[in-house]
Protein backbone atom coordinates (compact mmCIF):
# COMPACT_ATOMS: atom_id res chain seq x y z
CA UNK A 1 0.00 0.00 0.00
CA UNK A 2 1.45 3.42 -0.95
CA UNK A 3 0.48 6.82 1.38
CA UNK A 4 1.89 9.79 -0.43
CA UNK A 5 2.03 12.85 1.60
CA UNK A 6 1.96 16.24 0.37
CA UNK A 7 3.32 18.97 2.25
CA UNK A 8 5.83 22.08 2.54
CA UNK A 9 8.46 22.53 4.54
CA UNK A 10 7.15 25.93 5.82
CA UNK A 11 4.23 24.53 7.27
CA UNK A 12 4.50 23.92 11.06
CA UNK A 13 1.48 21.59 11.02
CA UNK A 14 2.80 19.57 8.29
CA UNK A 15 5.80 19.15 10.32
CA UNK A 16 3.12 18.27 13.59
CA UNK A 17 1.15 16.27 10.81
CA UNK A 18 4.38 13.78 10.04
CA UNK A 19 4.94 12.88 13.55
CA UNK A 20 1.24 12.04 14.31
CA UNK A 21 1.27 9.94 10.86
CA UNK A 22 4.26 7.96 11.81
CA UNK A 23 3.31 7.47 15.49
CA UNK A 24 0.13 5.71 13.58
CA UNK A 25 2.45 3.80 11.02
CA UNK A 26 4.82 2.50 13.77
CA UNK A 27 2.52 0.74 15.33
CA UNK A 28 0.33 -0.47 12.38
CA UNK A 29 0.50 -4.05 11.98
CA UNK A 30 1.36 -4.18 8.20
CA UNK A 31 3.72 -1.70 8.98
CA UNK A 32 6.29 -3.30 6.34
CA UNK A 33 3.88 -3.20 3.70
CA UNK A 34 3.16 0.34 3.17
CA UNK A 35 5.38 2.77 1.21
CA UNK A 36 5.63 6.83 1.97
CA UNK A 37 6.11 9.09 -0.91
CA UNK A 38 6.44 12.61 -0.08
CA UNK A 39 5.00 15.41 -2.45
CA UNK A 40 5.78 18.85 -3.31
CA UNK A 41 3.45 21.62 -2.14
CA UNK A 42 4.53 25.39 -1.90
CA UNK A 43 2.53 27.74 0.36
CA UNK A 44 3.93 30.77 -1.41
CA UNK A 45 5.17 29.89 -4.52
CA UNK A 46 5.51 33.23 -5.87
CA UNK A 47 7.80 34.64 -3.59
CA UNK A 48 11.28 35.03 -4.68
CA UNK A 49 14.46 32.61 -3.47
CA UNK A 50 16.04 36.20 -1.64
CA UNK A 51 12.68 37.35 -0.25
CA UNK A 52 13.42 36.43 3.41
CA UNK A 53 11.18 37.33 6.58
CA UNK A 54 10.56 36.58 10.21
CA UNK A 55 7.50 34.40 10.58
CA UNK A 56 5.67 36.97 13.21
CA UNK A 57 5.84 39.70 10.16
CA UNK A 58 4.53 37.29 7.36
CA UNK A 59 1.69 36.32 9.31
CA UNK A 60 0.77 39.61 10.36
CA UNK A 61 0.69 40.61 6.77
CA UNK A 62 -0.58 37.64 5.42
CA UNK A 63 -3.96 37.15 7.48
CA UNK A 64 -4.19 40.40 9.04
CA UNK A 65 -3.67 39.31 12.31
CA UNK A 66 -1.89 41.53 15.42
CA UNK A 67 1.96 40.87 16.26
CA UNK A 68 0.71 39.29 19.61
CA UNK A 69 -1.67 36.99 17.84
CA UNK A 70 0.89 35.73 15.51
CA UNK A 71 2.88 35.12 18.23
CA UNK A 72 0.19 33.13 20.73
CA UNK A 73 -0.69 31.13 17.54
CA UNK A 74 3.45 30.07 17.53
CA UNK A 75 3.35 29.28 20.96
CA UNK A 76 0.44 27.03 20.48
CA UNK A 77 2.31 25.44 17.80
CA UNK A 78 5.35 25.03 20.26
CA UNK A 79 3.32 23.30 22.18
CA UNK A 80 1.76 20.61 20.21
CA UNK A 81 5.07 20.00 18.55
CA UNK A 82 6.36 19.52 22.50
CA UNK A 83 3.00 16.99 22.38
CA UNK A 84 4.78 14.64 19.91
CA UNK A 85 8.24 15.48 21.16
CA UNK A 86 8.99 17.68 18.56
CA UNK A 87 11.44 20.45 19.18
CA UNK A 88 10.40 24.36 18.04
CA UNK A 89 11.54 27.24 18.39
CA UNK A 90 8.73 29.74 18.73
CA UNK A 91 11.04 33.01 19.03
CA UNK A 92 13.18 34.38 15.73
CA UNK A 93 12.32 31.90 12.77
CA UNK A 94 12.33 33.31 9.69
CA UNK A 95 10.20 32.52 6.23
CA UNK A 96 11.13 32.31 2.81
CA UNK A 97 10.82 30.13 -0.54
CA UNK A 98 11.00 26.55 -0.66
CA UNK A 99 11.14 25.82 -4.22
CA UNK A 100 14.46 24.35 -4.12
CA UNK A 101 13.95 21.75 -1.45
CA UNK A 102 11.66 20.44 -3.05
CA UNK A 103 13.51 20.09 -5.83
CA UNK A 104 16.22 18.07 -3.39
CA UNK A 105 13.35 15.78 -2.72
CA UNK A 106 12.73 14.77 -5.83
CA UNK A 107 16.75 14.09 -6.22
CA UNK A 108 16.51 12.48 -2.49
CA UNK A 109 13.82 10.07 -3.65
CA UNK A 110 16.03 8.61 -6.53
CA UNK A 111 18.80 8.08 -4.15
CA UNK A 112 16.39 6.67 -1.27
CA UNK A 113 16.67 9.10 1.31
CA UNK A 114 13.49 11.30 1.01
CA UNK A 115 12.30 10.87 4.26
CA UNK A 116 15.80 11.33 5.65
CA UNK A 117 15.33 14.39 3.61
CA UNK A 118 12.50 16.11 4.87
CA UNK A 119 12.99 15.03 8.37
CA UNK A 120 16.32 17.20 8.34
CA UNK A 121 15.04 20.21 6.92
CA UNK A 122 11.77 20.40 9.33
CA UNK A 123 14.13 19.99 12.02
CA UNK A 124 15.96 22.46 10.86
CA UNK A 125 13.19 25.05 9.75
CA UNK A 126 11.63 24.74 12.86
CA UNK A 127 14.07 23.67 15.74
CA UNK A 128 17.64 24.72 14.66
CA UNK A 129 18.72 28.58 15.31
CA UNK A 130 20.71 28.39 11.32
CA UNK A 131 18.31 29.61 9.10
CA UNK A 132 17.29 27.00 6.18
CA UNK A 133 16.38 29.99 3.43
CA UNK A 134 18.89 32.02 0.71
CA UNK A 135 22.04 29.70 1.94
CA UNK A 136 22.68 26.73 -0.47
CA UNK A 137 25.62 25.71 1.35
CA UNK A 138 23.31 25.08 4.27
CA UNK A 139 21.05 22.68 2.21
CA UNK A 140 23.83 20.79 1.21
CA UNK A 141 24.73 20.11 4.77
CA UNK A 142 21.92 19.02 5.17
CA UNK A 143 21.82 17.06 2.25
CA UNK A 144 25.03 15.23 2.98
CA UNK A 145 23.19 14.63 6.92
CA UNK A 146 20.57 12.68 5.12
CA UNK A 147 23.28 10.69 2.93
CA UNK A 148 23.59 12.40 -0.50
CA UNK A 149 27.06 13.44 -1.90
CA UNK A 150 27.59 17.22 -1.66
CA UNK A 151 28.78 17.81 -5.40
CA UNK A 152 25.82 16.00 -6.37
CA UNK A 153 23.53 18.40 -4.52
CA UNK A 154 25.12 21.76 -5.11
CA UNK A 155 25.06 20.56 -9.15
CA UNK A 156 21.28 20.37 -8.32
CA UNK A 157 20.69 23.49 -6.99
CA UNK A 158 22.51 25.61 -9.64
CA UNK A 159 20.85 24.42 -12.58
CA UNK A 160 17.28 25.65 -11.72
CA UNK A 161 15.99 23.23 -14.11
CA UNK A 162 16.69 20.02 -12.17
CA UNK A 163 13.75 18.03 -10.69
CA UNK A 164 11.61 21.58 -11.53
CA UNK A 165 8.94 19.60 -13.31
CA UNK A 166 8.37 16.85 -10.93
CA UNK A 167 7.91 19.98 -8.04
CA UNK A 168 5.43 21.18 -10.22
CA UNK A 169 3.52 17.73 -11.12
CA UNK A 170 3.34 16.94 -7.43
CA UNK A 171 1.76 20.48 -7.48
CA UNK A 172 -0.86 20.00 -10.07
CA UNK A 173 -1.72 16.65 -9.09
CA UNK A 174 -2.83 18.03 -5.83
CA UNK A 175 -5.14 20.47 -7.24
CA UNK A 176 -6.70 17.83 -9.61
CA UNK A 177 -7.39 15.82 -5.90
CA UNK A 178 -8.76 18.52 -4.36
CA UNK A 179 -5.79 19.25 -2.12
CA UNK A 180 -5.82 23.00 -0.89
CA UNK A 181 -3.71 22.93 1.95
CA UNK A 182 -1.16 20.75 3.15
CA UNK A 183 -0.52 17.88 5.04
CA UNK A 184 -2.76 16.11 2.41
CA UNK A 185 -2.19 12.37 2.96
CA UNK A 186 -3.52 9.73 0.13
CA UNK A 187 -4.24 6.44 0.94
CA UNK A 188 -3.80 3.45 -2.08
CA UNK A 189 -5.60 6.55 -4.22
CA UNK A 190 -8.52 5.57 -2.16
CA UNK A 191 -8.76 7.73 0.30
CA UNK A 192 -7.67 11.56 1.39
CA UNK A 193 -6.68 12.50 5.18
CA UNK A 194 -6.82 16.63 5.36
CA UNK A 195 -4.79 18.27 8.33
CA UNK A 196 -2.26 17.01 11.22
CA UNK A 197 -4.75 14.66 12.51
CA UNK A 198 -4.31 12.97 16.06
CA UNK A 199 -2.86 9.78 15.18
CA UNK A 200 -5.54 7.55 15.93
CA UNK A 201 -7.78 9.08 13.01
CA UNK A 202 -4.53 8.36 10.71
CA UNK A 203 -4.78 4.36 12.27
CA UNK A 204 -8.20 4.30 11.54
CA UNK A 205 -7.52 5.35 7.90
CA UNK A 206 -4.75 3.13 7.46
CA UNK A 207 -7.24 0.11 8.66
CA UNK A 208 -9.39 0.62 6.27
CA UNK A 209 -7.40 1.51 3.14
CA UNK A 210 -5.52 -1.81 3.86
CA UNK A 211 -8.75 -3.62 4.36
CA UNK A 212 -9.47 -2.68 0.99
CA UNK A 213 -6.06 -3.09 -0.42
CA UNK A 214 -6.48 -6.79 -2.11
CA UNK A 215 -4.20 -8.48 -4.58
CA UNK A 216 -4.70 -8.35 -8.22
CA UNK A 217 -7.74 -11.31 -9.56
CA UNK A 218 -6.58 -12.52 -12.64
CA UNK A 219 -9.11 -13.68 -15.63
CA UNK A 220 -8.72 -16.71 -16.92
CA UNK A 221 -9.98 -17.80 -20.98
CA UNK A 222 -13.16 -19.83 -19.54
CA UNK A 223 -11.10 -23.16 -19.50
CA UNK A 224 -9.77 -23.15 -16.06
CA UNK A 225 -6.71 -22.76 -17.10
CA UNK A 226 -6.00 -19.40 -14.84
CA UNK A 227 -2.95 -17.64 -15.39
CA UNK A 228 -1.25 -20.49 -17.31
CA UNK A 229 -1.13 -19.03 -20.64
CA UNK A 230 1.90 -18.65 -22.20
CA UNK A 231 3.85 -15.99 -21.67
CA UNK A 232 7.16 -14.73 -20.52
CA UNK A 233 9.49 -14.99 -17.32
CA UNK A 234 12.41 -14.47 -15.32
CA UNK A 235 13.33 -18.52 -16.43
CA UNK A 236 12.36 -17.43 -20.18
CA UNK A 237 9.37 -17.76 -22.72
CA UNK A 238 7.06 -20.38 -23.20
CA UNK A 239 8.06 -22.23 -26.55
CA UNK A 240 4.89 -23.29 -28.97
CA UNK A 241 4.62 -26.94 -29.08
CA UNK A 242 3.54 -28.91 -32.05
Amino acid sequence: MRVEIWSDIACPWCYVGKARFEKALDAFPHRDGVEVVHRSFELDPGRAKGDIQPVLKMLTKKYGMSEAQAQAGEDNLGAQAAAEGLDYRTRDRDHGNTFDMHRLLHFAKEHGRQDELIQALYKANFAEERSVFGDDERLVELAVGAGLDADATRKVLADPTAYADDVRADEREAAELGANGVPFFVLDRKYGVSGAQPAEVFAQALTQAWGEHSPLKLIDSGTGGGGDAEACGPDGCAVPQA
